[in-house]
């Protein structure tokens, strides 16, 4: 029954948690330093009052079609644009693609894969805004957007033809740090260390309820190995060498570890469920005491401590991030994910008040819109002092922006227990995955072997066998 109800609690209380901030018990937190210097572009201009913006969006904007539209008319009331923002109930991705090819005419549109930005590049798709990035003091300053960021949203030619919408972070192995104190165990840094934490976990009882029912690790089916195949040198999705399409998951160098995972499987020390877990059973387990390690992104170290603490203020809990196990030479790979940005089509018919709000979406007042909400609604501001509302705290703090990049604006409450350092993590080791034309495919011939082999159902040399033998007759991998 214990088990039972705190398995409730955590899924009434995992949809009301916070992504980006804590602010105790009341949701009241003073301003921790955001600066007044930093909102360019967010004042209410009259002149561009007869300003229009029409954007299609996945994330940005109100949780309701309510709600949307009273962030539209809060985005007027700041910069005097007049916006429409279009959510699409289900199939963004389509309509994006039937947006641009069909000449539908959007100013802004937001994605958030870097093969499809590369695509619509190659295709003329896009407007080219280096110019606009390079001439805006805003845009070009480090402490807003570092410097290097750009060259993922830049084409061929080496020009710019995207802005971000907000800083997407990275996946890592997150383990019960608890449960290491409470074991006397290291924090694992070479594949023998998970190995030996995970075995632990598993037959040390680290819940203390005298029961063998707890495993070391579980994950959602292959949605992120990254930080064990770090010990081998393996990069998921595409690897380039020598101009060649290869994949590094279906090369013969991925059998030891998918035999490494086949051994914690026949052990049980792996979940026996995770082929077929979906994200939410994998966090479940990990939120529920049965299991030690899980892998997942990095705001979600946030999100399970601050989930445990709400329902138990007294809890030991304690989740962290971990870097991925060491490879042989002692470097670590570790996965980013792609960034999410607006693109401005070519036949935008508002390209001034485009830029006008992509300048306002990285300001102060911005931030703060799509991050915390819209004031008097989501949250109120009484000096430095600002107090989430009830609707502010179902809204987690995300209206398309949980994370951003401009340093000179800092969370008024600040981010939850854990979450810097796993962004340091991130921002130390990650690397972004090359995606060619045909990943989709690949994946899905890659990940269908590499469960089969993780889980002991066939032989990992087999299993990498057939992988390559039907990426290379689907052309998907070059000889």
């Amino acid at each position: 029954m214990k088990r039972k109800a705190t398995h409730l609690i955590a899924l009434l209380t995992i949809s009301s948690m916070l992504l980006s901030a804590c602010g105790g018990n009341n949701g009241t937190a003073a301003n921790s330093g955001t600066s007044s210097n930093t909102s360019t572009g967010a004042q209410t201009d009259a002149s561009a009052g007869d300003m229009k913006l029409r954007i299609l969006s996945a994330n940005v904007g109100g949780k309701t079609p309510e709600e949307n539209a009273k962030f539209e008319q809060e985005i007027k009331r700041l910069t005097g644009i007049d916006v429409t923002i279009e959510r699409p109930a289900s199939d963004y991705d389509q309509k994006v693609l039937t947006a641009l090819g069909s000449g539908e005419k959007y100013d802004l549109i937001e994605g958030s894969d870097l093969g499809k930005l590369n695509s619509f590049i190659d295709q003329g798709a896009l407007t080219d805004l280096t110019d606009f990035v390079q001439g805006s003091s805003q845009l070009s300053d480090p402490s807003v957007i570092p410097s290097e960021e750009w060259e993922q949203l830049k084409g061929k030619d080496d020009n710019i033809y995207a802005v971000f919408a907000k800083f997407q972070g990275g996946t890592m192995p997150i383990v019960r740090k608890d449960w290491l104190d409470k074991l006397n165990l290291q924090e694992p840094q070479t594949l023998d260390d998970y190995y030996n934490v995970l075995k632990a976990f598993k037959e040390q009882d680290p819940d203390g309820n005298g029961k063998a029912d707890t495993y070391g690790l579980s994950t959602s089916g292959l949605y992120d190995i990254q930080g064990f195949m770090s010990a081998a040198g393996l990069k998921y999705r595409y690897v380039l060498k020598d101009g060649k399409r290869t994949i590094p998951y279906a090369s013969d160098a991925a059998i030891p570890m998918y035999e490494w995972f086949a051994k914690l499987t026949k052990e049980g020390i792996m979940d026996p469920n995770f082929v077929t877990n979906d994200t939410g059973k994998m966090r479940n387990l990990f939120l529920t005491d049965r299991v030690g390690m899980v892998t997942y992104w990095d705001a979600w170290v946030g999100m399970f401590n601050s989930t445990r603490k709400e329902a138990d203020p007294n809890t030991t809990f304690e989740a962290k991030a971990l870097a991925s196990a060491a490879g042989p030479d002692g470097s670590l790979l570790m996965r980013r994910g792609d960034p999410d940005y607006w693109m401005m089509p070519v036949n935008a018919e508002h390209p001034d008040a485009a830029e006008k709000f992509l300048l306002f979406w990285h300001s102060e007042a911005g931030i703060m819109l799509g991050s915390l909400g819209i004031e008097g609604v989501d949250y109120t501001k009484d000096g430095d002092q600002y107090t989430l509302t009830a609707t502010g705290k179902e809204h987690n703090m995300d209206h398309g922006v949980p994370f951003w990049y401009n340093e000179n604006v800092k969370p008024p409450f600040g981010k939850l227990p854990g979450v810097q350092e796993a962004q340091d993590l991130v921002k130390r080791y990650a690397t972004l995955e090359l995606s060619l034309p045909g990943w989709a495919d690949a994946e899905k011939i890659v990940q269908n072997y590499a469960l089969k082999a993780m889980s002991g159902e066939m032989p990992a040399a087999d299993a990498v066998s057939q992988m390559q033998k039907e990426l290379k007759a689907a052309n998907l991998i070059d000889e």
